[in-house]
């Protein structure tokens, strides 16, 4: 049998160093587009990632240089190991707990860096030894859920903070409308606006579109700096390239933290390959991806390799299926897509004029829509719904996702005891729970 015959027309390949197109009844033209509009779709990190990053006291010149190297790297790297049109950049949702660990609670970039190299190393574990399965078993359905719907809260809050709309009071103690006249806030409400137009319209491309939009209407506001050149030489990595503290990382204080950090990169992970594999028509008689396993490879060493440059958790990107409705069926789409961000790359000076007020909205609307996943929560029983519920609140109230996880698995624990049902409790499970309750006791 040849090496052709032995690949379905959907696509379900063994690892190849070719992308075949024909065998997929696709054409570099047809990749071409649907790179295009992946891109297009997935743009917006251009400016949000180092933004939020910036804010945190990162040089956003050099992590916007670092993060599109990765994307490059990543992207292409899970195009030719897996043949997917699945594109790879940092989660937003481990962005904004890193910008959290630095502003918030005071832990260096360099041990920062380190946590997200363990979660890394992690998730490798986990998808080399084959334990997705058993990780998949251990966390209550409720608390995965629970966990996109708190990291939503907190990138929405993250949005509104970034550009004045809420602001925090230290006179009360408490989080207020900021300023409500001023430029930021009045463009900030204007971009939201038509972020949801163009969403209610299903206009292609919304987000970049809106970001572009707006920035364009802080100009007379005074909002939106215009930069003295457009085109320049991407900025160096500099000091940033392996500042990590792998050992300091490793102190129980941080561990909840790593919880943190790995839970949402492999769920989201493990959904949108499923999600988008499905569109693709990638996924068997039983509702499963052949090869996802190679994905989460990708992903994983993709976390661990970012770290190194102090990027957060590089993810495989829901936006993937854009291209994927555009015709994208191969891995030659994201090789495109990479293409289009080696070009933006030398773009930078355009890319940093857009203000927080310009990706405020996105982050918002962003933040707004990962709260559909408390749908999927089961509300008739007390012992799913109410840690599913400390979980999302306390990672606001305590400022921190961290903070919500290590409350959710305790009282996961505890109401399943008390309501006699001691056989949905591994013994994974009560190793999490005393690892977050160690970790508590290095909050006394």
């Amino acid at each position: 049998m040849s090496a052709n015959s032995r690949r379905s027309i959907h696509g379900r390949l063994q690892p190849s160093r070719w992308i075949p197109l024909g065998a997929n009844h696709t054409t570099v033209q047809r990749e071409l587009v649907a790179g295009i509009t992946t891109f297009v779709t997935m743009a917006y990190v251009l400016a949000t990632v180092p933004n939020i990053l910036g804010n945190a006291g990162f040089d956003k010149h050099v992590m916007l240089t670092a993060m599109v190297l990765l994307i490059i790297l990543t992207s292409c790297a899970m195009a030719l190991y897996t043949n997917r049109p699945f594109a790879l950049a940092p989660g937003l949702g481990s962005v904004g707990i890193v910008a959290s660990m630095v502003t918030n609670e005071g832990i260096p970039p360099r041990i920062a860096a380190g946590v997200i190299f363990w979660s890394g190393i992690l998730f490798i574990l986990i998808s080399f030894l084959g334990l997705r399965e058993a990780v998949v078993r251990v966390i209550p359905a409720s608390l995965k859920h629970a966990v996109s719907a708190g990291i939503g809260l907190f990138i929405a809050l993250l949005g509104a903070k970034s550009c004045g709309l809420i602001v925090a009071v230290e006179a009360k103690n408490n989080l207020a409308f900021g300023n409500l006249t001023s430029p930021q806030v009045i463009v900030c409400v204007i971009g939201f606006l038509i972020l949801l137009v163009m969403k209610s319209r299903r206009v292609p491309g919304d987000m970049i579109l809106t970001i572009v939009l707006t920035t364009l209407i802080g100009i007379p506001f005074g909002v939106t700096k215009l930069p003295g050149q457009i085109f320049s030489m991407p900025a160096g990595l500099g000091e940033q390239f392996l500042n990590i503290d792998l050992l300091g990382s490793l102190r129980f204080a941080y561990l909840p933290f790593l919880i943190a950090l790995f839970v949402p990169d492999f769920f989201s992970t493990f959904g949108t390959v499923l999600g988008v594999g499905a569109k693709a028509g990638y996924l068997d008689e039983d509702g499963n991806l052949p090869g996802i396993d190679r994905c989460f490879k990708v992903d994983a060493v993709a976390t661990s390799f970012g770290a190194l440059f102090g990027i957060p958790s590089m993810t495989t990107y829901l936006e993937s299926s854009a291209g994927v409705e555009a015709g994208g069926k191969t891995g030659l789409t994201v090789v495109f897509t990479s293409a289009c961000f080696s070009l933006a790359l030398f773009a930078a000076p355009l890319a940093l004029i857009i203000p927080s007020a310009a990706t405020a909205p996105v982050l918002i609307f962003i933040g707004i829509s990962m709260l559909s996943s408390m749908r999927k929560i089961n509300y008739e029983d007390m012992t799913e719904y109410l840690p599913a519920f400390l979980c999302i609140t306390f990672t606001i109230f305590a400022n921190n996702i961290a903070n919500g996880i290590s409350v959710a698995l305790p009282a996961y624990l505890i109401l399943k005891l008390v309501a006699g049902k001691r056989k949905e409790i591994s013994p994974v499970m009560l190793v999490l729970v005393c690892v977050c309750l160690l970790y508590f006791l290095t909050l006394v």
